[in-house]
């Protein structure tokens, strides 16, 4: 049975918000629920990760991203770099590998996201066609979604 390969996703987004502000609701994990699909069910289950994000933060979450079955998931916060970015990484979960860097920096009137997701899924070459039929569509739609909900809290970007 063949390796599944490793998949990126890279997003881009400039927001009309300081770096402050963008800082502080992107890397409260309360507020990933708020630009999430309902559909996905995304539930914050931990009781002891603190108000602030910090290295070795651990985050649990139930999601629901198939047919409505929660799944558990566990992840660690690996990297913060106060303003700059921040990592988190799949300790328990649906994913071989899930590793999901957040980037934020500066701009004339506003703040530059960007995020760049590793992920690999399991089954080998079967993890591969469910990538190509279901998972990458399904990630890229989640990140759309947030995509809008970033749009409608904030509005355009004007340079």
């Amino acid at each position: 049975m063949g390796m599944s390969k490793v998949y990126t996703l890279h997003t881009y987004q400039e927001i009309p918000i300081s770096l402050d502000t963008a800082w502080d609701f992107f890397s409260s994990p309360a507020n990933l629920a708020k630009i999430t699909p309902s559909h996905m069910g995304f539930d914050i289950i931990s009781k002891h990760h603190g108000e602030k994000m910090y290295p070795g933060q651990i985050i649990e979450y139930t999601v629901k991203p198939v047919l409505g079955i929660p799944l558990y998931w566990m992840t660690e916060i690996t990297h913060v770099q106060e303003g700059s970015y921040f990592v988190d990484e799949q300790r328990f979960g649906p994913y071989t590998m899930w590793h999901h860097q957040h980037h934020f920096k500066a701009i004339p009137g506003g703040v530059a996201m960007e995020d760049i997701v590793h992920y690999k899924i399991p089954m080998g070459i079967l993890g591969d066609i469910a990538n190509t039929l279901f998972v990458k569509r399904q990630l890229q739609g989640i990140f759309d979604f947030r995509y809008q909900a970033v749009l409608d809290l904030w509005g355009a970007y004007k340079p």
